[in-house]
């Protein structure tokens, strides 16, 4: 019975990080089952619409049952909400973000993505969600991470480097990923700058996250609303994009399969674990797994699919993994900071006043008393 306690206590504690760190293994997996569909000719297009229109589809009947009583009744502002989070979290995000997957390589996209908790940083200092003390160590520490971060980041967009071909055979193939980066490989500069765009939004996604889940707690039920309009937004862009009736067609093969992986794994599954861990850790937490997935995808890349490592990608990579931690270290001492007495009744004050300022920039309905 103690036992059991010990590990009911454990899993209360520990349950976000170990969610995190499976999501990030499902992301790390779908960069290369996604590579390898792109390059036998799935369109990134209209992979996005399938598979968020797929998760809908799959979602919504247990959305639907489970979280009946917890829904807030939908008004026509909550909806735009929603319709804004669809675009920045979904169609408009992630049809860069494979786009760019397609000109550059796994190895780099994950690495850019690390810089979303620096860039998250940034626009809530904008926003005033975010309180610097420049006079402090620890603020100087959050400035100088989101410095170092990006300066990472444009090293990768701006610096390609040599290629460091792996030297033994690789035990798996993926289809059209010959030595040398192919014709997918070869606009990198418009590649790196749709994954750097991709980044933005999602930074701002995050921050819109916390204050939507005030508003909207049913957490699978948002994420079914998230995929049903951002998959309707997909599929008008598509249309407009691609006008070949045989881009819509995949079959039953990779093509299929990758789509289905996508929409289950990385759509329903990550979403809802992103959600659940907004709520329970907030948005900066979320964002501190990222490394995680860019060193999964560096050793698979290399060691597992044979695929080459760029110079530009290790270097500024490594730099921006460590401009990342430089600003957690700095917000874990934050916290700190405010733990105890006046300073915590402090810190609570301001994130009821950061709360407010968040409402009123994403147009919350105003109750009255």
């Amino acid at each position: 019975m103690a036992l059991r306690e010990v590990a009911g206590g454990l899993w209360v504690r520990y349950a976000p990080h170990v969610l995190m760190v499976l999501a990030q293994l499902c992301y790390t997996l779908m960069y290369f089952i996604t590579e390898a569909a792109f390059n036998e000719g799935l369109n990134p297009y209209v992979y996005i619409t399938y598979r968020h229109l797929l998760v809908a589809v799959l979602i919504w009947p247990f959305a639907y049952y489970q979280e009946k009583g917890l829904r807030p009744k939908m008004t026509l502002m909550l909806f735009m909400e929603i319709f804004v989070l669809s675009l920045l979290g979904v169609s408009l995000t992630l049809n860069m973000y494979f786009a760019s997957l397609k000109y550059t390589s796994p190895t780099f996209v994950t690495s850019v993505v690390n810089t979303i908790a620096s860039m998250t940083f940034v626009i809530a200092i904008i926003l005033r969600m975010e309180i610097v003390d420049v006079k402090s160590l620890r603020g100087l520490a959050k400035i100088a991470g989101t410095v170092v971060s990006f300066a990472g980041v444009t090293t990768m967009t701006l610096y390609k480097g040599a290629a460091i071909t792996s030297l033994w055979k690789s035990p798996v193939h993926i289809p059209g990923s010959d030595s040398g980066g192919g014709v997918a490989h070869g606009s990198w500069v418009k590649g790196s700058v749709l994954a750097v765009a991709s980044c933005i939004c999602w930074s701002i996604w995050y921050i819109m996250q916390a204050s939507s889940l005030k508003r909207y707690p049913a957490q699978l039920s948002l994420t079914a609303w998230m995929c049903t309009v951002g998959g309707i937004q997909s599929t008008v862009f598509t249309v407009f994009m691609q006008h070949k009736p045989e881009d819509w067609r995949i079959g039953f093969g990779l093509k299929f399969w990758c789509i289905v992986y996508s929409g289950i794994a990385c759509n329903g599954f990550t979403v809802f674990v992103q959600l659940w861990c907004t709520e329970k850790k907030g948005p900066v937490f979320v964002t501190m797994f990222n490394p995680l997935s860019t060193i999964m995808v560096a050793i698979l890349a290399y060691f597992i699919f044979g695929e080459n490592l760029y110079v530009g990608s290790i270097v500024g990579g490594g730099v921006v993994i460590v401009g990342l931690y430089m600003l957690l270290w700095g917000k874990e001492k934050d916290q700190e900071h405010g733990s105890t007495g006046e300073e915590r009744e402090q810190l609570e004050m301001d994130c009821e006043k950061q709360a407010k300022k968040a409402s009123d920039v994403y147009g919350a309905p105003k109750t009255t008393k």
